[in-house]
């Protein structure tokens, strides 16, 4: 293994460590803050700290009406609803659990684009990872079961921050890849009008009284700072110095973090259909990453509506 390569690994691996743990700093936040408070706060300070990497890099925000609109639906759909989504269903599922149904991300990012005819290849190999990926899906949730927490407000928010996600990746290759600016610079804007847009809500829920408490404010710290503001840095430079392909990795080991610290830190047990549920998922995601040579084909002779097609992208972050 090359030098080049350990470093890469070791990239991965801290930004798994980033994203994995957010799911138990937001369940820890929650101890102090509104769902809203936390989400805005955390948004706020990743905002800064990009905002300040792209003028240390003697770069500036993009400018015009027309761009910022799409900025302003991205950061909808990729920060702001999701992140809110993903806080306000910890109020009622534990955070392993909202690691794992984050997984289910890229499974929704596939089926969109095949639906809306984003990437319009599949093979029986594609279809299989799919159906395999939703049956590990429901496993997960085990609709049969009566009492699981999944089966509550707080399961469905968290599935339907996955949804956004899915949402938002498609949105961005269409109407932000290729526009010639640099991704940092493109992330800092999402994340200030993400900010922007929390600000917007914050009558609704946010001015509620905080509880200030070290354990509770140490989190937001950690979810702005690292889990928002240098995790869009580390993993800007994974995908420029190690490919798309090595960040994917990232997607399979956010469960396995998630859960862990969950386990080790709140005493979270995860079930074994959980367990199950989330291999299945797993298992399915990499079938339906691997293109047939028929797929590829079918890729190849069909006409390109554009440049930047979902390509690599690594779906499920957080």
């Amino acid at each position: 293994m090359t030098r080049v390569r350990a470093e890469g690994l070791l990239r991965v691996g801290a930004l798994a460590l980033i994203w994995g743990s957010g799911f138990l700093w937001i369940k820890i936040a929650l101890r102090g803050f509104s769902p809203t408070q936390v989400t805005l706060m955390r948004l706020v300070l990743g905002a800064l700290v990009l905002v300040i990497v792209v003028y240390a890099q003697g770069r500036r925000l993009p400018r015009g009406w027309k761009l910022w609109g799409h900025l302003t639906v991205a950061a909808l759909f990729a920060n702001a609803a999701p992140y809110l989504l993903f806080v306000i269903g910890e109020q009622t599922v534990s955070s392993s659990t909202a690691g794992i149904i984050n997984c289910t991300t890229p499974l929704w990012t596939m089926l969109l684009a095949y639906t809306i005819g984003h990437d319009r290849a599949i093979g029986v190999r594609r279809t299989a990872g799919l159906l395999l990926g939703f049956a590990g899906t429901v496993v997960i949730f085990t609709p049969w079961s009566t009492g699981t927490q999944l089966m509550t407000f707080g399961g469905f928010a968290c599935l339907l921050a996955s949804v956004c996600y899915a949402i938002s990746y498609l949105y961005m290759d269409r109407f932000l890849v290729n526009r010639g600016m640099p991704p940092i610079a493109l992330s800092a804007s999402q994340l200030t009008a993400a900010s922007g847009l929390l600000l917007a809500s914050t009558p609704i829920d946010g001015m509620r009284p905080i509880i200030v408490r070290p354990d509770a404010l140490v989190p937001i710290v950690i979810l702005g700072v690292l889990g928002t503001g240098v995790a869009y840095v580390l993993n800007y430079r994974i995908i420029e110095e190690d490919g798309a392909v090595v960040g994917s990795v990232v997607t399979y080991l956010l469960p396995v973090v998630a859960v862990s610290l969950g386990w080790l830190v709140l005493a979270e047990r995860p079930t074994a259909f959980t367990a199950l549920g989330t291999g299945t998922v797993l298992v399915g995601i990499t079938l339906a990453r691997i293109r047939s040579s028929s797929d590829h084909l079918e890729h190849h002779r069909r006409p390109h509506s554009r440049p930047g097609r979902l390509r690599g992208k690594r779906p499920g972050r957080k």
